[in-house]
């Protein structure tokens, strides 16, 4: 294989291009879903082929092929399309430079998944499921899984040439009670099918999901004759699952900037950020709130070695105390504003071409306990896991509800809980007013295995973490209390 892929290098080189890569992904993904102690679905799946990219005279083309024996068509195919895009060019592409590196990078795994066999997965979800039903009086139960090994060349013109594996696992569960009139639903670890990480079968066993499902199927029982939450202003705590969501939605998002470049305005909308905004001393919130993108934590669900312009993971500082100091960049974006790219340049798959997709956007730790936060409220709630979103073009107004709100009073959790909290605000305004980041012991990273971007869309696997958080002063419901 890798004599025919110097050949594909040589032709883009002969053509006469600035720069050419090969990327040849194989992908084996296993899903399993239960539902009602039942096996509701099981999916195997393999997708093999080649990516090929071609800048001529800053002009881009793009081929790609399942048959890896006739890459030759492949590459004249991409050539071809990067020739005919000079007629409509606007501007030059134009990479940042890299180092051209050999290497191979192998996600660390205790277990693999693909080794246990699916009548053990089947089992942990049933007996999540019947924890479930022993704990409350459900509607409905469900449980899935998620593996994927994804093996990876990359090769380009400048004599990179990387080699990777990397592994996938994650799983959850949810508890749904159903009334005449309204339905209620708890989820464990998180919504939207759980948590997930780069990481082996341990990662499913540290979820510990058969111990907390009878957790959340009392919580779910609850909500169902539980009061709606109140509307007002009031002082916040959002768990670090909701956080994952709320760092997804109003910094990941708003700082890549191919975004902010507007590649995305015709799609999903593009930032409130201006290329130039990172250096304005723009304060985009208090001085608790530091987030990084950051690759090369382990186990988060947007690690990896390389990203797909060849670039080394690495960690980089979006926000430090308050203020955004870097954006999230590829090769052709970064050399924009004179920088480096930061390594976050992915495709889904060997079909698409790589855009700038989020790594792990992490809010770092602070130093307070939890009971520190609860404390420092006399009126407020603490929300927990997301159940719907709704953010605008430009990442700045947003709308989040969570499964439930726990009451505080006084510096204390009363106990009470409401159903259908919903929470508002404006990105800077918002993170303005955080005032206390849980430390290291609550810290928790989550993966999100489904952001979409792009046209053909694309599905990016990224993480977040985030301890527990405190925000003061915040739009609670739909509208203010009289």
């Amino acid at each position: 294989m890798r004599k025919k892929i110097e050949m594909v290098l040589e032709r883009i080189r002969a053509c006469g291009a600035e720069y050419g890569d090969i990327r040849i992904i194989d992908t084996i993904k296993e899903s399993i879903t239960t539902e009602d102690q039942m096996v509701a679905d099981i999916i195997d799946s393999r997708s093999k082929g080649v990516g090929i990219r071609v800048i001529l005279d800053g002009s881009l083309g793009f081929a790609a092929t399942q048959d890896l024996s006739n890459l030759a068509e492949t590459v004249e195919r991409a050539i071809q399309i990067a020739q005919a895009g000079r007629m409509l060019q606007k501007e030059k592409i134009v990479l940042a430079a890299k180092e051209a590196v050999q290497d191979e990078y192998n996600t660390p795994i205790e277990i693999d998944p693909f080794t246990v066999s699916k009548e053990d997965k089947i089992n942990l979800l049933l007996r999540a499921e019947k924890a479930m039903r022993e704990a409350a009086k459900l509607s409905r139960t469900t449980g899935s899984m998620v593996f994927q090994r994804q093996d990876k060349i990359y090769a380009d013109t400048e004599g990179s040439y990387i080699v990777q594996r990397l592994y996938e696992s994650g799983a959850g569960i949810e508890a749904v009670v159903n009334s005449e009139t309204d339905s209620q639903i708890r989820s464990y670890p998180n919504s939207s099918g759980g948590n997930h990480a780069t990481a082996g079968y341990e990662f499913v066993e540290s979820l510990k999901l058969v111990e907390n499902a009878p957790r959340i199927a009392i919580e779910a029982e609850r909500l169902i004759n539980a009061e709606q939450c109140p509307s007002g202003h009031y002082d916040l705590i959002i768990d670090s699952s909701q956080m994952a969501l709320q760092i997804h939605e109003s910094i990941g998002h708003a700082t890549e900037l191919d975004r902010i470049f507007g590649s995305e305005a015709a799609y999903a909308g593009m930032s409130f950020l201006l290329p130039g905004t990172i250096n304005d001393n723009f304060k985009y919130g208090s001085e608790f709130v530091t987030v990084v993108a950051d690759a090369t934590i382990p186990k988060g669900l947007g690690s990896f070695g390389y990203d797909d312009d060849g670039v080394k993971a690495q960690k980089t500082v979006l926000i430090d105390k308050g203020m955004l100091k870097n954006y999230q960049t590829s090769r052709d974006t970064a050399s924009k504003i004179g920088q480096l790219s930061n390594g976050t340049n992915r495709a889904d798959g060997w079909s698409n071409i790589p855009i700038v997709r989020m790594t792990n956007i992490n809010l770092l730790p602070g130093s307070f306990e939890l009971d520190e936060l609860i404390k420092g409220i006399d009126d407020g709630f603490y929300l927990c896991t997301n159940k719907s979103w709704s953010i605008d073009d430009k990442r700045l107004n947003f709308q989040f509800s969570c499964e439930i709100a726990h009451e505080i009073k006084n510096g204390k959790l009363t106990g009470k809980i409401y159903k259908n909290p919903i929470y508002t605000g404006i990105t800077p305004k918002f993170w303005g007013s955080c005032d206390g980041v849980g430390n290291e012991k609550h810290w928790i990273l989550y993966g999100v295995p489904n952001c979409g971007k792009g046209q053909p869309g694309q599905v990016a696997h990224v993480g977040h973490g985030s301890a527990p958080t405190r925000f003061r002063n915040v739009k609670v419901g739909v509208e203010d209390v009289k």
